[in-house]
C-alpha cells in the first residue's frame, strides 16, 4: 500500500523536475536575443550616420560647385550696373551740354517759351551732377546755368521796364506773348525777380491813382471817396481785358493790386485827414467809413485774400481782431440786443436812401480784407464819440420833456404796468451806436463808447425813474375812534392817487426792464470788442443803479399802503377794550386795513403783471412791515378785558386770513401764495395770536401762567412777558412777583454757539403749531 501511494507521488515530483527545466533553459534563450537585438539596432544607427555624413559632403560640394557658377554672374552683373549709370550720366552730361548751348542761344534770341520748358529740364538734370561737382567740367557746366539764370533775370526785367516804364511813355494797348513766356520763366527763376515784376507793374498800374488822388486835389477829401473805389474797379476791369492772360492765373496779380490801392489810399487818407482833421464832420466821417467797409466787402466777395499772408510783396495785415461768438436763436424780445442785425441788402438800401445813421452788420471774421482801408479811420473816431455824447445827452433832454409834457401813463389794469416807450428808444440807439462803432474799431473806442452808455444810463436812471418817483409826505396825527367810524367805504386815505401808484409800478417795469437789457448790453459789448479788452468792460455799477430804483419803487408801494393802514392801527391802539361787553364780527379798524388792502394790492399786482417776482417782494416787505407794527400796536391795546381779548383774538384772525390771501385778493384767478410769503405771514400772525391766548389765560396760579407763556411763545423774555402783564392790567407789585418767577423758570440764558442752539430746541414743531392753530380756529368758532 505504500509503495501503491510512494509511486504516484516520485512520478509526480519528477514531471515537475522536467517543467522546471524547460522554464530555466526557455529564460536562457531569450537574453540571448535581446543582445542579439540590440547589437542589430547599434549597426543599423552606424550606418544611417555614415550615410547623413554622405549627404552632408555632397551637399557641401554642390555649394562651392553653385558659388564658382555664380561668381562670374555676380561679375556680369556689377558690369552692366556700372555701365548703365555711365552711360546715364553720358546721356545726361550730353543733355546739359547741348542744353546749355540752347539755353544760351534761346536767351539771346528771347526764344522764352522754348526757355521755361528747356530751363526746367536743365536744372533737373544739373540736380544728378551734385556729386560730381568737383569735376573742373561738371562745375564749369553749373556756372554756365546760373549764368544763363542771372541773365534771363536782368534781361527779363529789362523787358518789362521797357513794356511798362515807370515814367514817360504811355503803356501799351495789350500784352504781348514774350512777357507772357517771361513770366513762365520767371517762375521758375530766383523768386525775387517774380517780385521784382509784380512790384513794377503794381507799381506802373497806380502811378495814375497817385497823381489823380493827389492831397491838393478836391477829389481827394472824403466827400469823394467813392471815385477812388470807383477808379479802381475801373482798372481791375481793364486789367482783366489787357493782362489777364499775361500772368500767371497763381500770381493772383488783380488781388494783389487790389491790396496795394488798399495799403496806398489808407496812408493818403491817413495823411489828408492829419492835415484837414477840424473839417472832419461825424456825417462826412461816417459816409467815408460807410463806403470804405462796403468796398472792403467788394473785395471779399472777389478776392480770397490768399496773398494778405504770403509774405510776397504785400503789407501785413491791418484786419479787425474782432471775434465774433456764434449765438443761438434768442427767443422773441423787446430787447433790442436780442433782435436780428440788418442783413447787407438792407443797409444798402439804407444808404441808397440816405441814412448815414443806418446800423450796419459788423464784419465777420470769414472778411480777411476788414479794416485793411477803414483802419485809417480809428484815429478820428473821437469826433463820432463825442457827437453820440452829445446827442444821447440831447435825447435824454427830450425824454424828460416828453414825460413831463405827457404826464404819467395811464393806469393799465388789463395787461401789466408799461414800460416807458423811452427806455427802448434809448437801448435801440445804443444798439445802433454800438453796432456802427464796432464796425469802426474793436479797440479803444468801443472803450470810449462804453463809458458814454454808462453815463446816459445812470443818468436816465436818476432824471427819468428816480426823478419822475411820486414823493412821501409825512402824515400829521392819527385818526380818532370816531373819524375812524364815520370813514365810509370807499374813502381815499391812501397817500398816492391812482394815477400814482401806476407811475410808480410802471417806473419799476422799465427799471427791470432796463437792469435785463443792461445786462445783454454787456455780453453784447464783450463779444463786439477786442479780447483784450474785455476785461474793461464792466456794467455792473448801472445794474446796481436799477436795482436801487426796483427796490425805492417797491418801498414807496410799501410805504403807501402801510402808511394807508396806520391810522387804523391807531384807532386799534386806542379803543377801550377793557369796556368791550361781547364779541362781535370784525372790529371797524379791520374793515379800514382790509378796504386800503383792497384799494392797492389789485392795482399793484395788475401793473406788476409782467414783473411777477416784483409783485412778491412787495406783498414779502409789506408783510414784514405790518405784522410788526400789527404786534407793537397790539401791545398798546391795555388794559384788555377777557372778552376785549377775545374780540382782538377775532380780529388777528380776520387780518391774517386777508394777508394771506393777500397776493391774488380781488382777482378772479386765485392763485396759491408763494411759500416763502406764507410762512413770513403764519409765523408773525401766529405769534400775535400766541399772545393773545396768553393774555386770556388766567394769571393764578402763577407757575402755570409763566409755564403757558413760556410754551406758546418760542422767543419767550421777560421785555414782552411784562408788556403781556400791562395789557393784563396787572399792578407792578404783582409783575415783579411773576417776572422773577419767570427768570428762576427760565433756563440759564447760555454763552456761545449753546445759545443758538437751546434757543433753537425751545421752538415748536411744525406739528404743534398746526395743532395750536387748529385750537385757536374752533375758540374762534366756539366764540362766533
Amino acid at each position: 500500500m505504500l509503495s501503491s501511494i510512494s509511486i504516484p507521488c516520485s512520478q509526480q515530483s519528477k514531471r515537475l523536475d522536467d517543467n522546471i527545466r524547460t522554464v530555466v533553459r526557455g529564460q536562457t534563450n531569450v537574453g540571448q536575443d535581446g543582445r542579439q537585438a540590440l547589437e542589430e539596432a547599434q549597426k543599423a544607427i552606424q550606418q544611417l550616420f555614415g550615410k547623413i555624413k554622405d549627404i552632408k559632403d555632397k551637399a557641401e560640394k554642390s555649394e562651392q560647385m553653385v558659388k564658382e557658377i555664380t561668381r562670374d554672374i555676380k561679375q556680369l552683373d556689377h558690369a552692366k550696373r556700372h555701365l548703365t549709370t555711365s552711360i546715364t550720366t553720358l546721356n545726361h552730361l550730353h543733355m546739359l551740354a547741348g542744353g546749355v548751348d540752347s539755353l544760351e542761344a534761346m536767351t539771346r534770341r528771347r526764344q522764352y517759351g522754348e526757355v521755361a520748358n528747356l530751363l526746367q529740364g536743365v536744372m533737373n538734370v544739373l540736380e544728378h551732377f551734385h556729386k560730381y561737382m568737383g569735376i573742373p567740367q561738371i562745375r564749369q557746366l553749373s556756372e554756365r546755368v546760373k549764368a544763363a539764370q542771372t541773365e534771363l533775370g536782368q534781361q527779363i526785367l529789362a523787358d518789362f521796364e521797357e513794356a511798362f516804364p515807370s515814367q514817360g511813355t504811355k503803356r501799351p494797348g495789350g500784352p504781348s506773348n514774350v512777357l507772357r513766356d517771361a513770366c513762365l520763366v520767371a517762375n521758375i527763376l530766383d523768386p525775387r525777380i517774380k517780385q521784382e515784376i509784380m512790384k513794377k507793374f503794381i507799381k506802373q498800374h497806380l502811378s495814375e491813382y497817385l497823381v489823380l488822388f493827389q492831397e491838393n486835389q478836391d477829389v481827394a477829401w472824403l466827400d469823394k471817396i467813392d471815385r477812388r473805389y470807383a477808379w479802381i474797379k475801373r482798372q481791375l476791369v481793364d486789367y482783366e481785358e489787357k493782362y489777364g492772360r499775361m500772368f500767371p492765373r497763381e500770381w493772383y496779380m488783380a488781388e494783389r493790386i487790389a491790396i496795394e490801392f488798399c495799403h496806398v489810399t489808407r496812408t493818403e487818407l491817413a495823411k489828408i485827414m492829419r492835415t484837414r482833421a477840424k473839417e472832419i464832420e461825424v456825417k462826412l466821417l461816417l459816409f467815408a467809413i460807410q463806403r470804405t467797409t462796403n468796398f472792403e466787402g467788394f473785395l471779399a466777395k472777389r478776392f480770397s485774400g490768399c496773398t494778405l499772408t504770403d509774405g510776397t510783396l504785400v503789407r501785413p495785415s491791418q484786419g479787425s481782431l474782432q471775434h465774433e461768438k456764434k449765438l443761438e436763436s434768442p427767443p422773441t424780445s423787446t430787447n433790442p440786443f436780442l433782435e436780428d442785425e440788418p442783413t447787407p441788402e438792407m443797409e444798402e438800401l439804407a444808404t441808397e436812401k440816405g441814412d448815414l445813421d443806418q446800423p450796419k452788420k459788423p464784419k465777420a471774421p470769414d472778411n480777411p480784407f476788414h479794416g485793411i482801408v477803414s483802419k485809417c479811420f480809428e484815429p478820428h473816431l473821437y469826433v463820432y464819440i463825442e457827437s453820440q455824447d452829445k446827442n444821447l445827452g440831447e435825447l435824454i433832454d427830450r425824454f424828460v420833456a416828453d414825460f413831463k409834457a405827457q404826464g404819467p401813463p395811464k393806469p393799465n389794469t388789463d395787461e401789466g404796468g408799461a414800460v416807458l416807450p423811452s427806455c427802448a428808444d434809448l437801448f435801440v440807439y445804443y444798439k445802433k451806436c454800438m453796432v456802427q462803432c464796432s464796425q469802426l474799431s474793436t479797440g479803444e473806442p468801443m472803450i470810449a463808447l462804453t463809458t458814454i452808455f454808462q453815463k446816459y444810463l445812470r443818468e436816465y436812471a436818476w432824471k427819468i425813474l428816480s426823478g419822475n418817483l411820486p414823493k412821501t409826505t409825512t402824515s400829521s396825527g392819527g385818526l380818532t375812534i370816531s373819524s375812524l367810524l364815520k370813514e365810509k367805504e370807499g374813502s381815499e386815505v391812501a397817500k398816492f392817487t391812482l394815477e400814482e401808484l401806476c407811475l410808480i409800478c410802471s417806473i419799476l417795469s422799465t427799471a427791470e426792464y432796463c437792469l435785463a437789457t443792461t445786462q445783454q448790453l454787456e455780453e453784447k459789448l464783450k463779444e463786439k470788442v477786442d479780447i483784450s479788452l474785455i476785461e474793461r468792460i464792466n456794467l455792473t455799477g448801472e445794474m446796481d443803479t436799477f436795482s436801487t430804483v426796483i427796490s425805492s419803487s417797491i418801498q414807496l408801494l410799501v410805504q403807501d399802503l402801510d402808511a394807508a393802514c396806520d391810522p387804523a392801527l391807531t384807532a386799534m391802539s386806542k379803543m377801550q377794550w377793557q369796556n368791550v361787553e361781547h364779541v362781535g364780527d370784525q372790529s371797524p379798524y379791520v374793515t379800514s386795513v382790509i378796504l386800503h388792502i383792497k384799494q392797492n394790492v389789485p392795482i399793484i399786482r395788475d401793473n406788476l403783471a409782467s414783473t411777477r417776482k416784483y409783485f412778491t417782494q412787495f406783498c414779502i416787505k409789506f408783510a414784514n412791515s405790518f405784522i410788526p407794527k400789527f404786534i407793537t400796536h397790539l401791545f398798546k391795546c391795555k388794559p384788555i378785558s377777557m372778552v376785549g381779548a377775545e374780540q382782538l383774538l377775532l380780529d388777528t384772525h380776520s387780518l391774517k386770513m386777508v394777508l394771506l390771501d393777500l397776493p391774488s385778493i380781488g382777482s378772479q384767478v386765485v392763485r396759491k401764495a408763494p411759500a416763502s410769503y406764507t410762512k413770513i405771514v403764519v409765523k408773525g400772525m401766529t405769534r400775535a395770536e400766541m399772545i393773545l391766548k396768553v393774555v386770556m389765560a388766567p394769571h393764578e396760579p402763577l407757575v402755570v401762567f409763566v409755564d403757558n407763556y413760556i410754551k406758546l411763545l418760542t422767543d419767550c423774555n421777560t421785555e414782552t412777558f411784562q408788556k403781556i402783564l400791562d395789557m393784563k392790567g396787572l399792578k407792578r407789585s404783582e409783575q415783579s412777583s411773576m417776572l422773577e418767577l419767570l427768570r428762576q423758570r427760565l433756563p440759564a440764558p447760555p454763552s456761545g454757539a449753546e445759545s443758538t442752539g437751546s434757543l433753537s430746541l425751545m421752538a415748536p414743531t411744525p406739528e404743534q403749531e398746526s395743532s395750536r392753530i387748529r385750537k385757536l380756529e374752533k375758540l374762534i368758532k366756539k366764540r362766533l
